[in-house]
């Protein structure tokens, strides 16, 4: 007792803490632990809570291991290629189209590099190739997916396979709700020009 008295007291003089003295870091004030949260981090917690349950939650994983490195959406333009014979370039154009938007999302993530979520009141659901946040890739491939295989398939597949997606990010805590729309937005000027030089080119 008279030995760890004396040591903190030498520490003290030296103005250094016995966390610091042993390489650990200090604990958190409790102010820190229970703050306020930022709009956004509230707002993405609030979706959460709201969304969140069980066959949600699964869906949610499912769709996250599908769109992981656009490779779902990927496959799904081979998939066209090899049934619609007539347009198989065009399809794998756009297959292509979709590979190119995840390639962007990625690096606009290297120069941002935003973190993920990272607060008491958001709970990570599933886990992720990186810790970068900002945009979401997934939203970035499948908004580029449902632009591109619109016209290829003359159905706007953008209101079922967009909103879903974005909505799936939020309930799994990986991502900011700017992430996700960052992500659409890229993945929408992509495949909308892509789009365009595959009409110009039929």
């Amino acid at each position: 007792m008279l030995e760890r008295d004396k040591k903190e007291s030498d520490l003290a003089a030296l103005g250094v803490t016995e966390e610091r003295a042993e390489g650990r870091r200090p604990p958190r004030a409790e102010s820190q632990k229970t703050g306020k949260a930022k709009p956004e981090v509230a707002l993405l917690a609030k979706v959460q809570r709201t969304l969140k349950r069980p066959q949600t939650v699964k869906a949610a994983r499912g769709m996250s291991h599908f769109g992981e490195h656009a490779i779902g959406w990927i496959a799904a333009g081979l998939v066209g290629a090899a049934i619609d014979r007539k347009r198989r370039k065009d399809w794998l154009v756009a297959a292509g189209g979709v590979a190119a938007a995840h390639g962007a999302s990625i690096a606009v993530k290297r120069v941002v590099r935003r973190p993920r979520p990272e607060h008491p009141d958001v709970e990570v659901l599933v886990g992720t190739p990186s810790r970068l946040s900002f945009p979401s890739s997934h939203a970035t491939s499948t908004t580029a997916a449902a632009v591109l295989y619109s016209g290829l398939t003359g159905r706007n597949l953008v209101p079922a396979l967009v909103p879903p997606m974005l909505a799936s990010r939020l309930v799994l805590g990986v991502h900011y709700p700017t992430d996700v729309l960052a992500g659409a937005a890229l993945g929408g000027v992509v495949g909308g020009l892509l789009r365009r030089k595959i009409r110009k080119q039929g």
